[in-house]
């Protein structure tokens, strides 16, 4: 996965609270987050999606392979108030900081095409997530994703990729 530095963390977190602010919005409405729920966002950056699923009464936490941007993540949620309701930390979707099955969901929002080894995220994902647990992974519709489905395929039952919206995909593991 790619890990970013300070500056380049700074200038995705400008973005992701200004154009991609209706894109987390919109993501949130399709993320199942409900009370009681352990949901992972994997790739989180500075934490946005969180933000809008703060009020869910999930347990949630954002994983993301840059210090840099897990201390922009959890400077940004202590300066919303939400620093009780978020936890921020290192990882990656190849070596998630969770132990074997704790996780209902895993979500991933435009950092697929950053990930490194889909094969090891996939395998990563199966070991963390509960029985019944789901992988969501939004990303562009132009990102190629044919060896993510082949690499969730490999470790889910059920796989599918699904247009959301004009610009994005959703690759969905069960």
């Amino acid at each position: 996965m790619t890990v970013w530095g300070k500056t380049a963390s700074e200038n995705y977190h400008r973005r992701a609270t200004g154009m991609l602010r209706g894109f987390y919005r919109r993501l949130a409405t399709d993320v199942p987050a409900e009370p009681g729920t352990v949901l992972v966002d994997v790739g989180t950056g500075p934490g946005m999606l969180l933000h809008h699923l703060a009020g869910s009464g999930a347990e949630l936490h954002g994983v993301d392979p840059s210090p840099d941007m897990v201390a922009i993540a959890r400077r940004v949620a202590d300066d919303a108030g939400l620093a009780e309701r978020l936890t921020f930390a290192a990882g990656s979707a190849e070596d998630l900081p969770f132990p074997d099955a704790s996780v209902d969901v895993l979500v991933s929002s435009l950092s697929l095409h950053h990930w490194a080894d889909v094969a090891r995220a996939a395998t990563e994902a199966r070991r963390v997530l509960r029985p019944g647990g789901r992988l969501l992974a939004y990303d562009f519709r132009f990102v190629r994703m044919d060896r993510a489905l082949a690499a969730m395929r490999a470790e889910f039952d059920q796989v599918s990729r699904t247009r959301v919206r004009l610009l994005y995909a959703r690759l969905e593991a069960r």
